[in-house]
């Protein structure tokens, strides 16, 4: 008989924390009612075709077809745990390590589970659409569900809260949703080189983040304080901001600049091609303004790495996509997408200009 493994205790007690943000997230009457009868077969049409709008107006194409999923909250719950285990592998696997012998490891694996579990069950009531970017690229994954695949995730529950509270014509308010999210993926896998760069840069933020398991119980208690006080804990750094140095937060700014492109251009994308081909677009956009959805788990890496504070992303990457294509036509954006060397820095976010003339952007490119 083989000798067991050595047991690397996971900081995170992820079952606890999927109960939990089940618990939390709770059910919403509407999604058994008559009216999710529509979900599925409308978020399927409105994903084809915005598939091929964000293709035409971008030039970003995506090797193949999105899968379109309507999710309950809890499925968006069980969806959003797998992905954050993926994500934060190269964290927990490190802090593992260093609980192996400590003896308030079961406590922190419980509060850890629970704090995140809360975290999800929040977002599980609010987001609305979402590109999971974080599902297993090919079937050498074991752990990934035979559903696995390149998946826009739809709440089915919460696009009907929103619809009917108002009164938003739901034919039109799924598509602007979905111009969004497939924009998001049409940027993750129409540009060869992006998904593996983004992931890369969460690994490095994750990987500078001390593992030592008493640093991680101070961190999780003062963050249970902080929300019992009313207060988001990772509004202020977020997860690096709770267990990093000062000294090595340096590469979040490529973070946050990534980000703010990518979510500026995406709600450029959505709008723009919204105006044309989704009535009440303008009202839609602006009571859901204030709101400003977390997209689930870049919505949580948000939050986790403290890209929410101190940089306001929509609004400053909306902004910098509307001064590139001022100063250089509709497509002069193109340039971003041809090389690392081409994204911009923080400083040139809100000089668009300075970008243009260091990228040689102004005469917009055609792909």
């Amino acid at each position: 008989m083989a000798e067991p493994a050595t047991e690397r205790p996971d900081p995170v007690d992820w079952a606890l924390a999927e109960r939990v943000a089940r618990r939390f997230a709770g059910r919403e009457p509407l999604a058994s009612s008559y009216l999710s009868r529509s979900l599925r077969p409308d978020f399927d049409a409105v994903t084809t075709e915005a598939e091929e709008l964000v293709a035409a107006h971008t030039g970003l194409r995506a090797p193949g077809p999105a899968r379109a999923e309507v999710l309950d909250r809890r499925g968006w719950v069980s969806a959003n745990v797998a992905s954050m285990q993926r994500m934060l592998a190269p964290l927990t696997a490190r802090i593992g390590e260093r609980m192996g012998k400590s003896p308030i490891a079961p406590v922190g694996r419980r509060i850890a589970g629970t704090e995140m579990g809360v975290l999800l069950g929040y977002l599980a009531q609010r987001v609305l659409g979402q590109y999971d970017l974080l599902v297993p690229d090919g079937e050498d994954d074991a752990k990934a569900a035979p559903s696995d695949g390149d998946a826009v995730y739809y709440v089915g529950s919460n696009v009907l809260v929103l619809e009917k509270r108002y009164a938003f014509p739901p034919r039109d308010f799924r598509r602007w949703i979905a111009l969004h999210e497939v924009t998001h993926r049409a940027q993750f896998t129409g540009v060869p080189w992006l998904k593996g760069h983004f992931l890369s840069l969460v690994e490095r933020s994750l990987t500078m983040v001390d593992p030592d398991p008493r640093r991680l119980m101070q961190a999780v208690m003062r963050a249970a304080d902080e929300i019992r006080r009313g207060r988001n804990p990772l509004d202020e750094g977020g997860l690096v901001g709770l267990l990093a140095s000062t000294e090595q937060r340096g590469v979040l700014a490529e973070v946050q600049s990534l980000m703010s492109l990518l979510e500026g251009h995406g709600n450029a994308v959505m709008n723009e091609l919204g105006r044309e081909h989704v009535g009440g677009q303008e009202r839609m956009a602006r009571i859901l303004q204030a709101r400003r959805r977390a997209r689930g788990v870049a919505g949580v890496l948000h939050k986790l790495l403290g890209l929410e504070s101190k940089m306001r992303q929509y609004e400053i990457g909306e902004a910098f996509v509307a001064g590139v294509e001022r100063a250089g036509g509709p497509r002069a954006i193109d340039a971003a997408w041809r090389g690392l060397e081409s994204l911009p820095t923080a400083e040139e976010l809100t000089d668009p200009e300075h970008w243009l003339a260091r990228v040689g952007a102004g005469v917009a490119s055609n792909q």
